[in-house]
């Protein structure tokens, strides 16, 4: 009783003090009326307590059209879309942004593979590829994901997710990299903004009326495989698509499965090929699996004009399949994430983009750290991008420095520019991508104004005599001279590199450095070089001596700076080093005659630390990435015509200071 006398003594008052006080009747009829929004502070999207309830958020499936039809059944494929929203954007009218997520692995991937044999000479045909077992068709599985509903949906944007062709319920074939994956998210972007038709059902004409929740701009992020697809959509330049976040994307199936026209595997997956992750990833529609195989995986993808495990050529199989000629499509701003140790997909593959977006002068930043696959942008960074450019948030993330950099001896470096905002220290969610490592980073990134960061010059070093045991390397070129080395792929490069000396490589180093030496940039590699066979694998490792074999990032070593690979068969093409993109032929070597070549080793930001010495490993067959021919091939190297260009902040001034060459 006292309770109810209580109650009823409070709501007598409170209506008492609205009569002698009527403003404040219309102030609570205002709070009263207040529609749930968005919040954003710092620059950042807050979660809103009237978003967090899960039960209430809106959840619906819908098929969208595209116009490619990669099954040629006549008809128009179409892509499975799942959409996740606040009820607001039922109940209250509220418009929102939407973060966007694509896969070919929703609907789960096959349970193992069967590659390519590597046990064979290069040159020659490759033995027929075992049969593999594709993921399981789940007709019954509407829901695509929950990946990113429970970080973006709190704060007050709507989450889509969608099957990529051939996969889950998406309609068609996968196709491993081309227009039709390019372009289906496309479309998918086009509906959120009422410029493509989505339908209830896969094969129905009930159509889904065009999402008036949308405010039409959409943000992308995803690792690996689903970082390589928000890239893929940027480079068609549809309209919503605003802003990407790519991790450890795969910008080029040439640059994943081939270096500078030598047949290589991504590191942890030996023998693999673009036919084998069309087998991983197929996941779609049982019924048509037949087909597809007949289309894609032995139609376009075998023979010589399709991936090629003869020769290692680039085609046009291969540059339908690469990004980097439709970035001047791009309109969304780009922020590319990316692991120096990543040896699944190499740096190289982020850092190309990023340099031609720079080049165009179009909105591009990266994000590089010291793990391997996969470590996302602090949560903080990522989310001052999304809430700019998905919400028109005034943060100033458009000025920020275009370069960060996790670097693994020192929170700040000469050429390192003042942080505009706090980026604090942020754990990165393990990814459990397929590739090694899982890409945690702990540690907060340095920024930069660019990469290499200011002050790295190129240092042309040359190799001196001796390299069977642990030669020198000197600002001279030698005045004559050749070395010989042995291939026997049973000898691991790191191996090799632990050993004093050995016939199966070639190792020049520095003296001792008494001082850090801060290496920043893209190794360049110049060799004068011959064969005893008309075809040989040719690796070159950066390294520090004395050798640390214990494993670090994705199919990497402590003790390695960088790696490199290339086929000698391709000299004409090798001219210059960078991005290779020649569809010109490699041809046989003649035995004994030399070639010229230059070609890239892998980017890197590296601190070589006082006590090590910074040395170049030239060997043939790479055991963890190249084909695996049978020992006795010989490469004799010209030491007066072969050297090493080393990007060193502070250049030829710090390694002289270091004492690293005397």
């Amino acid at each position: 009783m006292t309770q109810f006398i209580r109650r009823r003594a409070t709501r007598f008052s409170f209506t008492a003090a609205l009569l002698l006080f009527p403003g404040l009747a219309g102030a609570q009829a205002a709070r009263n009326d207040a529609k749930a929004a968005p919040v954003f502070q710092n620059g950042m999207a807050q979660v809103v307590p009237a978003f967090q309830d899960s039960s209430k958020w809106i959840r619906h499936d819908l098929w969208v059209e595209t116009d490619f039809d990669t099954d040629h059944d006549g008809k128009r494929d179409r892509v499975h879309v799942d959409v996740t929203r606040p009820a607001q954007t039922e109940t209250e009218g509220l418009k929102v942004s939407i973060v966007y997520g694509s896969s070919p692995y929703y609907a789960g991937t096959a349970k193992s593979q069967v590659n390519w044999e590597v046990k064979q000479e290069l040159g020659a045909e490759p033995q027929p590829r075992g049969k593999m077992n594709a993921p399981a068709y789940q007709p019954d599985r509407h829901r695509i994901s929950n990946a990113l509903v429970s970080e973006w949906v709190p704060r007050g944007f709507a989450v889509v997710h969608s099957e990529a062709s051939g996969t889950g319920l998406s309609q068609g074939c996968p196709t491993v990299g081309d227009y039709p994956e390019r372009a289906a998210m496309k479309f998918v972007i086009d509906w959120l903004n009422g410029r493509a038709r989505g339908f209830t059902t896969p094969l129905g004409n009930e159509e889904v009326t065009a999402a008036s929740w949308s405010t039409g701009k959409v943000g992308m992020i995803g690792t690996s495989y689903e970082g390589t697809l928000p890239l893929a959509a940027a480079t068609t330049g549809v309209k919503g698509l605003e802003v990407v976040v790519p991790v450890s994307p795969n910008t080029s199936y040439y640059h994943y499965y081939r270096s500078n026209g030598l047949v290589r595997s991504p590191g942890g997956y030996l023998g693999e090929d673009v036919d084998v992750l069309y087998d991983f990833i197929a996941s779609g529609d049982s019924s048509g699996r037949d087909n597809c195989d007949r289309i894609w995986k032995n139609g376009i993808f075998a023979g010589p004009k399709g991936q090629d495990r003869a020769t290692g050529d680039m085609n046009d199989f291969w540059y339908a399949r690469d990004l980097l000629p439709f970035v001047k499509n791009i309109k969304a701003a780009v922020l590319l994430a990316h692991g120096f140790n990543d040896y699944n997909v190499v740096p190289e593959h982020s850092v190309r983009i990023y340099d031609e977006m720079k080049a165009r002068g179009l909105p591009v930043s990266i994000y590089l750290h010291q793990g391997g696959h996969g470590g996302n942008p602090p949560a903080d960074m990522v989310n001052r991008w999304f809430s700019h450019y998905l919400y028109g948030v005034d943060n100033g993330v458009e000025k920020d420095p275009p370069v960060w950099i996790v670097q693994d001896f020192a929170s700040q470096a000469p050429g390192a520019v003042a942080p505009v905002a706090p980026v604090a220290p942020v754990a990165a969610a393990p990814i459990p991508q397929r590739g090694g490592g899982r890409g945690r980073v702990t540690a907060p990134p340095t920024p930069f104004a660019s990469f290499p960061v200011p002050g790295s010059v190129p240092v042309v070093l040359h190799p001196t005599p001796g390299g069977t045991g642990i030669a020198g390397l000197s600002f001279i070129a030698a005045a004559e001279g050749s070395e010989k080395l042995v291939d026997d792929v049973a000898m691991s490069g790191s191996a090799n590199a632990s050993a004093a000396r050995s016939p199966n490589r070639l190792l020049y180093a520095t003296a001792t450095v008494t001082d850090t030496v801060h290496i920043s940039g893209t190794p360049r590699i110049t060799l004068r070089i011959a064969s005893n066979k008309p075809a040989a694998n040719l690796s070159v490792w950066l390294v520090m001596l004395p050798y640390d074999s214990a494993r670090v990032g994705s199919q990497s070593h402590a003790g390695v700076i960088t790696h490199g690979w290339a086929d000698i068969q391709h000299y004409q093409s090798l001219a210059k080093g960078g991005n290779y993109e020649s569809k010109r032929a490699g041809e046989p070597l003649v035995p004994g005659k030399f070639y010229d070549l230059t070609f890239d080793l892998q980017p890197d930001d590296e601190f070589v630390p006082a006590g090590k010495r910074l040395a170049v490993m030239i060997m043939s067959s790479d055991r963890e990435f190249t084909l695996w021919p049978h020992a006795g091939t010989e490469l004799t190297v010209d030491l007066a015509h072969s050297s090493f260009s080393i990007p060193i902040v502070g250049g030829v001034g710090a390694l002289a200071k270091a004492g690293a060459i005397h």
